[in-house]
């Protein structure tokens, strides 16, 4: 039996209208904590964001996804009744139950099987690996990846104290946007390679939390705590996260850094960036660099970035491209494509 690859087929990427840079952040922040002296600058400084995108007051992260994934099936001359399977991929989400991927089917028209994949920052890259093994195994033959972040819905905008700003500066990073991919069956192999790595033991050191469980009929469930960063620990388990795997993961495809014409790389911030780079030797010019102009974009950050780069014509028919996932979990991993 002829073996069945998959290829990368097509991506898009939606970026909402509205903006806020760094400094209107900032503003925003001592109008509504007018007792606090909050330092300025820090967000910058510490991250490099300048500006992010707003979702609108009306949107949920299924409609950042479907604005991606309707462009994507524009330009792919495609109807929604041509996928036979949706993946939704994604931190935020519409509703606990059902899964956000049915709801972006029904607004799309489509009457595939959808179901979330859902693992932090590295959510696209684990669906991109769950589609390529379905369409191996000849279940699926067209696949949409979608992605709808709005991180920025959970910015905490009332402060008790320095502290606490300095305990969720992480939140102030976010963007919001949209994406989507489009995996399909091929005879030849578009998706080359997949490696993962983790350790789950750092759990607890990036997180958002869900407070006040309770059966209590008179409390508010669920609470949404926003993104807490425990620096230390981050780098404690990124220290301990076997990042070897993904060089080697290309050396095993008789590849180096330097044969990709992008490398898309997960932003959380600048300088964190470049010192990851540094450490696993990728080239800081091949890098397509997103979280200045608009922030950490969570799981929606590598197709977007990809996105950038084919829109730009950093990437053409037949270019390498290599993905690269940090996660909170903690857990890394890279899908090598010949776009």
């Amino acid at each position: 039996m002829t073996a069945v690859h998959s290829r990368l087929a097509g991506v898009a990427a939606h970026l909402p209208q509205a903006t806020m840079s760094t400094a209107e952040l900032e503003d925003r922040l001592a109008a509504r904590n007018p007792a606090l002296k909050l330092p300025r600058g820090v967000i910058h400084s510490g991250s490099g964001v300048r500006r992010r995108h707003i979702a609108a007051p009306h949107e949920k992260p299924s409609d950042l996804a479907v604005h991606a994934a309707r462009t994507l099936l524009a330009e792919q001359d495609l109807r929604a009744d041509d996928l036979d399977l949706i993946i939704f991929a994604a931190v935020t989400m519409d509703v606990i139950e059902p899964a956000t991927a049915p709801i972006v089917a029904a607004k799309l028209g489509a009457g595939c099987l959808a179901f979330d994949v859902r693992n932090a920052c590295n959510s696209v890259l684990n669906a991109i690996q769950v589609a390529d093994a379905l369409i191996a195994a000849r279940r699926h033959r067209r696949v949409l990846i979608c992605s709808g972040e709005m991180a920025t819905a959970f910015m905490p905008w009332t402060l008790s104290g320095t502290k606490e700003f300095f305990s969720f500066a992480a939140a102030y990073t976010v963007g919001d946007a949209g994406a989507a991919l489009l995996l399909e069956a091929a005879a030849e192999p578009g998706v080359l390679g997949h490696r993962f790595t983790a350790y789950p033991a750092g759990w607890e050191a990036a997180t958002v939390r869900a407070l006040n469980l309770t059966t209590d009929p008179e409390a508010d469930w669920p609470v949404i705590e926003p993104l807490t960063v425990n620096g230390v620990e981050l780098a404690r388990s990124l220290e301990r996260t076997d990042l070897t795997v993904l060089p080697k993961a290309i050396a095993e495809l008789g590849l180096a850094w330097d044969d990709f014409a992008a490398i898309c790389v997960h932003q959380a911030s600048l300088p964190a960036l470049w010192k990851f780079c540094e450490h696993v030797g990728i080239p800081p010019d091949k890098v397509v660099v997103t979280i200045a102009q608009h922030g950490n974009l969570i799981a929606a950050t590598l197709p977007v970035q990809l996105a950038q780069a084919v829109a730009a014509g950093r990437v053409r028919r037949g270019d390498l491209v290599a993905l690269v996932g940090l996660a909170s979990g903690f857990s890394a991993g890279i899908v090598v494509v010949r776009w």
